[in-house]
């Protein structure tokens, strides 16, 4: 199927939304299993609602989930607003083939005449003969228009529902149900695989199409992505925005997998999955219409399995940008492959390894309060004793410590809470002993120091 093409088609309107996302990947997925052709298109036509920013924000968003130019099977991006000739071209072939009409009314008139702000046009203008006006495109009276979708199968819109709806403003100006048509036949899309909120869409391009001389595409609406609450994931509401996952620290790769499965999956309970493996076994046929839950947990937990499964000098190089400058790599370098168990996105790296670079570690109240309340000066005295002589190795200096717990009447778990927060400042993070072994005795005897005097007043 060499002749398959798909298109990607975003307004720039803001950030880069997660199902966008997912919506692209499907795409990208058809077109790389049949040797044929991903199209992006930016649809650039409303002044008022777009920003160049936004337009280089979704091709570098795109470009982190593996989708670019570096591949033939891309091409663009193209911009909606250089087929505004074409667009013009297909309404005024529709005005001398009979097939729309120029309309005058105005909402207000609309609404007066059939009684409700609900009620559709009533096709008032249809034999008025007017030469100026908006553009409305002539519903057949009878029948239905079918769209056979590939995800939600035989769906039926009867004619006489459906309005005779506006292809052009009165200015000229295409509107965007003629104008994505127009595009996707300038461009020979075969295939139109994008939102569930689309499909009125395509009842009314399934009209379109043929109207202007072409065989419809393939349909395929994904299904719509929810947030815990089952309600359409929403910019005001969610944490929709690929740009703030991708600041966040995770994994282009784990973000990739994730997305495939909203809504598809490969089979045989396989979820963790890359890529290469995903876009041969995916088709559209396959996608469940349902509601797909965007659940950040499952996706957290997914960004951790791709964590721990990089190269340690790959992990370090990723980690770099959630460093400060000024950090010592090679000290970083020492405890890199203790921090790759512990974290589930990478910007989580500095809070676990900011204690060995800071002259003291971060105060957390929190932290302190919790691991301090027992008062446990003779611990930290008697274990800052021990340090004095204790041979400085992981084992050697947790044996120390089990030693003083047991002196004390408690297990090695009460003992280092408050080791740990006098010398990383918080409750969690890296192994405890390997952490006093990479610090060194000076530094460490230094920190129960402090935090004893902390205690004492």
């Amino acid at each position: 199927m060499t002749d398959v093409r798909v298109r990607f088609a975003p307004s720039p309107t803001g950030m880069f939304h997660v199902g966008s996302a997912r919506a692209a990947l499907f795409n990208w997925a058809v077109a790389m299993q049949s040797g044929g052709r991903f199209i992006l298109r930016i649809e650039d036509t409303d002044a008022t609602r777009n920003r160049p920013e936004w337009t280089e924000g979704i091709i570098s968003a795109l470009d982190w989930i593996g989708i670019n130019g570096t591949n033939p099977v891309f091409e663009g991006p193209y911009f909606q607003s250089a087929y505004e000739p074409q667009h013009r071209e297909a309404v005024a072939k529709l005005l001398a083939d009979g097939k729309a009409y120029f309309c005058d009314c105005t909402r207000e008139q609309v609404q007066e005449r059939t009684g409700s702000k609900d009620k559709g046009y009533d096709g008032y203008c249809r034999g008025r003969g007017l030469t100026a006006g908006a553009v409305r495109f002539r519903t057949p009276d009878e029948g239905v228009t079918v769209v056979e979708d590939l995800v939600r199968g035989r769906v039926e819109f009867p004619n006489n529902a459906q309005e005779d709806f506006v292809i052009a403003r009165s200015d000229g100006s295409p509107l965007y149900v003629l104008a994505n048509a127009v595009d996707d036949i300038t461009q020979g899309i075969t295939h139109v695989a994008r939102g569930e909120e689309h499909l009125p869409n395509a009842a009314r391009q399934e009209l379109l199409w043929p109207a202007l001389g072409a065989t419809p595409p393939v349909w395929a609406h994904l299904p719509v992505i929810v947030n815990e609450q089952r309600k359409k994931l929403s910019k005001r509401r969610d944490k929709v925005a690929l740009e703030d996952y991708r600041a966040e620290g995770y994994l282009p790769e784990a973000m990739v997998n994730y997305l495939m499965l909203l809504g598809w999956g490969p089979g045989e309970d396989r979820e963790i999955m890359p890529w290469s493996e995903m876009a041969p076994l995916f088709r559209l046929e396959d996608v469940n219409p349902s509601n797909a839950f965007f659940d950040e947990k499952k996706l957290r937990a997914f960004n951790g399995e791709y964590i721990r499964a990089l190269p340690l000098e790959t992990f370090e190089e990723r980690c770099v940008p959630y460093l400060d400058p000024s950090w010592d790599r090679e000290l970083f370098s020492k405890v890199a492959a203790l921090a790759q168990t512990r974290i589930s996105v990478l910007s989580e790296i500095r809070q676990n390894v900011d204690f060995l670079f800071l002259e003291e570690p971060v105060f957390d109240q929190a932290s302190w309060d919790k691991a301090m309340k027992n008062s446990p000066v003779e611990i930290l005295t008697d274990y800052l004793q021990r340090l004095e002589s204790v041979s400085w190795d992981p084992e050697s200096l947790k044996q120390a410590l089990e030693e003083v717990g047991v002196a004390h009447g408690l297990k090695l778990g009460k003992a280092q809470a408050p080791v740990r927060v006098a010398i990383t400042g918080r409750t969690v993070g890296l192994p405890l002993f390997e952490s006093i072994e990479v610090l060194g005795r000076e530094r460490i005897q230094d920190r129960l120091r402090a935090a004893l005097a902390r205690l004492r007043g």
